[in-house]
């Protein structure tokens, strides 16, 4: 060989040893499907958001929710507060009730979930709270509750809509 063909071959490239792409091309399809893994399993957890429906936003202006909060029945006042379901841990806020029963309410599993429906009637002796849950896991899962002003608790039942089963349930009001 000759003194410039070597040079031309020194300055080139030296050629990857075999199977080093197809290393690298593991390595990157390996980091994106466990990174698409992770995301999935934020988004069906809730930690970015993906917990059905987003928690509705109040459109309220000014001091409407005082005037509102003031027509509703003082029965159904006493049921606004954070509740405690103490053999789980889940809570209930209930934010606000207007004088339709209507319900402004979050239910925390620690995280948000989806509250469907929420509403509260007042037979003049016992307020009582039904609130429907609609999310991954909740399809429709219901709350039916009284307040006891006694023990100043929620009691009542719990339907499992994905179990189909019901259980008795108590949520105590936060401090």
């Amino acid at each position: 060989m000759s003194k410039h063909k070597r040079r031309k071959q020194s300055s080139r490239a030296r050629p990857a040893k075999p199977g080093a792409r197809r290393v690298s091309v593991l390595t990157v399809t390996v980091v994106l499907a466990v990174g698409i893994f992770v995301a999935v399993a934020l988004l069906r957890s809730g930690a970015l958001g993906g917990t059905g429906s987003p928690l509705p936003s109040p459109t309220i202006l000014g001091d409407q929710r005082v005037a509102t909060a003031a027509t509703a029945p003082a029965g159904l006042q006493s049921l606004r507060g954070r509740w405690l379901r103490p053999d789980g841990g889940y809570i209930l806020d209930i934010r606000d009730v207007d004088a339709n029963g209507k319900i402004e309410a979050v239910y925390l599993n620690p995280r948000p979930i989806n509250v469907a429906r929420a509403e509260a009637t007042d037979d003049g002796a016992t307020p009582q709270v039904f609130v429907e849950l609609r999310a991954p896991g909740y399809p429709g899962s219901t709350y039916t509750l009284r307040y006891e002003p006694q023990r100043d608790q929620l009691e009542g039942i719990y339907f499992q809509a994905a179990l189909q089963q019901s259980f008795a349930v108590v949520f105590v009001r936060m401090k």
